[in-house]
């Protein structure tokens, strides 16, 4: 459980950690390989955790240094995923693609994850049905086959970021090119690319269309994982809805651009500068609307985060959610702290009032969690937050990051 005793302005600066959303597609990049890959600026996270004993189960050898990870030997893969460890997490899908082009073979449960709505693999089997596989689906799991993967083009339906990232892995292994059109254009996704392009299998990215051309044989690479874009701007709207300044260092202020302009528009002061994104709240913001979309468009996982903002915003706003259908989890926390929050379909519509109250309330999932965080900074007196481990699979020394600005929070019994 987190304890916050709210109603103090944060102040100060935080550094930011390295992406999880990017972390994670690398450590699947490194099962295509027996050679090192070494991931630098890895956060220490639960789901990363899972991950890499995820790598481990499927023949990997991994080892931590510092905020390094080192991914080597594999010269066979085991076909099998360990049902609990894909249960767990989503991510964890995109071993699929690496460990089918390697071995010819992959046995993978359907993924696991945080409650979002209906999220299918379709696209996954779909794309790599394009580059050859042939698959069946028996009690849960994807039974793949396919003796060396094709390149192919590859149309996406919606650009969804797991099935880009599933098909750039694929690809990599794949007789000839592969062209992915209507690609997701995440950082996360530009950043495996970039790896993969490292490792020897190049990515060029054009206008409407992502190539990578397949390689017999991957090498190992040395690759930074990008700063988190997420956890950058949720400490950023932290500073918002205090009323107070915060800045996050070492973070990518051009992959917060659709957030920065929303909290000016709002009426916060944002400046972005030389690896440095900072807000400052001096007053009470008006409200605003939001409608998330596949990137450069306002982020999903930042919707329940800048709901929270809205809670006290003066007027009425909005959140229209059009990637991820059920993630409106966090409203009756919200609204058990006094928030005039009403869910329409796909959007949640909010009446600013003046401030929140404590209450003991339960976080659903990351992003949520997240947003009763902010949520429990700005209110009156104290709030509990039960489910913990949610925030610890994607926010990385989040008591203490929030202690150096100046909250009075605890991880409590």
């Amino acid at each position: 459980m987190i304890r916050i005793e709210g109603g103090r302005r944060l102040r100060g600066t935080v550094r930011a950690a390295g992406s999880k959303n990017a972390a994670l597609p690398a450590v699947m990049a490194g099962l295509l390989t027996s050679e090192p890959v070494v991931l630098e600026n890895v956060p220490h996270l639960l789901d990363i955790e899972c991950a890499l004993e995820l790598a481990r189960a499927l023949g990997k050898e991994v080892t931590w240094r510092n905020s390094a990870v080192v991914l080597s030997g594999g010269e066979a893969l085991a076909p099998e995923a360990p049902e609990e460890l894909v249960g767990r997490m989503r991510a964890s899908f995109l071993a699929l693609g690496p460990v089918l082009a390697r071995q010819g073979e992959a046995r993978m449960p359907l993924p696991g994850g945080c409650a979002l709505g209906p999220r299918p693999v379709d696209l996954h089997l779909s794309g790599l049905r394009r580059l050859g596989a042939e698959f069946e689906v028996r009690g849960g799991i994807v039974w793949a086959r396919a003796s060396r993967l094709r390149g192919a083009t590859v149309y996406l339906d919606f650009p969804s970021v797991g099935a880009t990232e599933q098909l750039l892995l694929a690809g990599a292994l794949a007789d000839g090119t592969t062209t992915i059109v209507n690609p997701a254009r995440e950082p996360e996704v530009v950043d495996l690319g970039a790896l993969l392009t490292r490792m020897g299998a190049p990515v060029s990215w054009h206008e409407d269309r992502v190539t990578i051309e397949g390689q017999r044989e991957l090498g190992g690479a040395e690759h930074r994982i990008i700063p988190d874009r997420i956890e950058a701007g949720t400490y950023l709207l932290a500073g918002a809805i205090t009323r107070g300044e915060v800045a996050v260092a070492g973070s990518r202020p051009d992959h917060l651009d659709a957030l920065l302009a929303k909290l000016a528009e709002a009426g916060v002061e944002v400046e972005s500068a030389d690896g440095v994104a900072r807000v400052r709240a001096n007053r009470r913001p008006h409200g605003v609307h939001v409608q998330t979309l596949p990137y450069p468009g306002f982020p999903t996982d930042l919707q329940p985060p800048i709901v929270a903002f809205l809670t006290t915003a003066q007027g009425r706003s909005s959140a229209r959610e059009t990637v991820f259908p059920a993630r409106f989890s966090y409203v009756g926390a919200l609204v058990r702290m006094g928030a005039q929050l009403q869910v329409s379909g796909d959007t949640v519509l909010a009446d600013g009032i003046e401030v929140l109250r404590g209450a003991s309330v339960d976080a659903p999932d990351i992003r949520a969690g997240a947003a009763l965080v902010l949520a429990a900074l700005a209110a009156e007196e104290t709030t509990e937050i039960r489910g913990e481990e949610h925030l610890s699979r994607g926010y990385e020394g989040l008591v203490e990051k929030l202690r150096a600005l100046g909250a009075e929070v605890c991880a409590a019994p």
